[in-house]
């Protein structure tokens, strides 16, 4: 559980443009829906995430570490997966979810040395480990990054 993931439970929370306290035809008259007294009848309830006292949810989670706001989430690919291409063949972003091999472009592609590459091919990415790049290069293929 993370204090980030938090989220109220599906179907808990309901739009606020009921009109209330209009009769009891209605269905919401009388009460308007609070029942008889007591501390949530009133005016000026305690805040969301009150519990009477008892140490909030939010305070008894144990925190650790951050979540960094300007991490990206980077797809890594093997080598080994661009030989589903045709030799002489330009691999881009939209060519890579278009072969399947990758579902969701997120932040950005990179090409991983991993595995073996036996066509000559044009790659445009957005990074390129060493091995990869030299491996593209090495069959005569050209390596672009975006």
């Amino acid at each position: 559980m993370d204090l980030s993931s938090l989220r109220p439970a599906e179907g808990s929370k309901q739009s606020n443009n009921f009109r209330r306290g209009r009769g009891h035809g209605s269905g919401n008259g009388k009460t308007a829906g609070k029942g008889h007294k007591g501390q949530k009848a009133r005016s000026g309830s305690p805040r969301i995430g009150f519990e009477g006292g008892q140490m909030p949810l939010f305070r008894r989670i144990p925190k650790r570490g951050f979540t960094n706001r300007n991490s990206k989430d980077i797809v890594g690919i093997n080598l080994s997966a661009l030989e589903v291409f045709d030799n002489d063949a330009t691999v881009s972003l939209d060519s890579l979810v278009e072969a399947g091999i990758v579902k969701n472009i997120r932040d950005g592609v990179k090409i991983l040395g991993n595995g073996e590459l036996t066509k000559k091919l044009t790659v445009r990415a957005n990074a390129f480990s060493a091995g990869a790049k030299s491996k593209i290069e090495a069959l005569g293929g050209k390596v672009e990054v975006i």
